[in-house]
């Protein structure tokens, strides 16, 4: 066997590379300098002895056999994670470093009043979290970047496994200059379509909301679309129309010190599945179920509003 092989840390500067398509950000993945990550990929080019990636100062373009190396390196760099995670797998589960994307209309309400709890439950455990739309965090998931996604069902998952911690509801929220007298639900056939702010594109959210309306045809005001919840109730609050929150904003205290109010949107599926989702096969799995189960039971607690009659 050579003892030329490619290491590792080159592999990994090559599929950042080609992930990203641009040498600083491929660099900044991976925590180095942009110097540092473009002569380790020169090292490697070396050291095989051809071309993997064109430069010139405006592209990144990988040649056809950069383009197979990559993906091969790719399912090497996975393989040398699943080597670590079995070896972590046989001792006391969950602890050392896992790492977690968290969508970010579940991040800032849900994890405040779960992550005491865990830290608590699981005090050896070096949990790592990135706040990422849903594509992003899937995309992530998929390339080795992180071992466990915690976001919003239904969505197009492919091959991944996951469990279920609980159903979040979803309510519509009026500006305070709506009528007192609002219904104890609100039927989709209420929603006015003109007045309503929802997030952007690349938020499962919005998909979520117009699915729970199951109105086919309704669509939001575009030229009104917030890039946060927090953003979309300083919109409703302004009076600039109504939105759709879920269940666990209200509960976390969103519309503290504003004069929205919110009803229930009253649907055969008016709610988002909160998950827990990793790799198919992964030879951690028995610690991210243990993971959903204490994830599950931090949830239970204040994740509840009182239902309307």
């Amino acid at each position: 066997m050579s003892s030329y092989l490619p290491t590792l840390k080159q592999l990994q500067y090559l599929v950042a590379l080609k992930e990203h398509g641009h040498f600083g950000r491929a660099a900044e993945s991976c925590y180095v300098t942009q110097s540092t990550l473009s002569a380790g990929i020169r090292e490697l080019e070396t050291l095989i002895g051809v071309t993997l990636v064109e430069r010139t100062r405006r592209v990144v373009r990988f040649t056809a056999l950069g383009d197979q190396i990559a993906q091969k390196a790719h399912r090497v760099l996975r393989e040398a994670e699943e080597l670590a995670a079995i070896a972590q797998a046989s001792g006391k589960p969950l602890t050392g470093a896992l790492r977690m994307s968290v969508i970010p209309t579940i991040a800032p309400f849900l994890l405040p009043r779960l992550l005491p709890r865990l830290r608590h439950d699981r005090p050896e455990l070096q949990l790592y979290l990135r706040e990422e739309t849903t594509p992003a965090a899937l995309d992530s998931l998929r390339h080795g970047n992180v071992d466990c996604v915690l976001l919003a069902l239904p969505y197009a998952t492919g091959d991944l496994d996951s469990e279920t911690l609980f159903q979040d509801r979803i309510h519509v929220a009026f500006p305070k200059d709506d009528p007192v007298d609002l219904p104890a639900w609100i039927a989709p056939d209420m929603i006015d379509e003109s007045r309503l702010l929802l997030l952007e594109d690349g938020h499962c959210l919005k998909d979520h909301a117009l699915a729970a309306c199951d109105r086919p045809g309704l669509r939001p005001e575009t030229a009104m679309m917030g890039t946060s919840l927090h953003t979309l109730v300083q919109m409703v609050d302004n009076g600039l129309g109504i939105t759709m929150l879920p269940e666990m904003a209200i509960a976390s205290g969103i519309l503290d010190h504003t004069g929205i109010a919110t009803r229930p949107l009253r649907s055969d599926h008016a709610w988002r599945d909160i998950a827990l989702l990793w790799r198919r096969n992964s030879p951690r799995e028995k610690e991210f179920r243990l993971m959903a189960d204490i994830l599950r039971e931090g949830a239970k607690s204040g994740c509840q509003l009182p239902q309307a009659a």
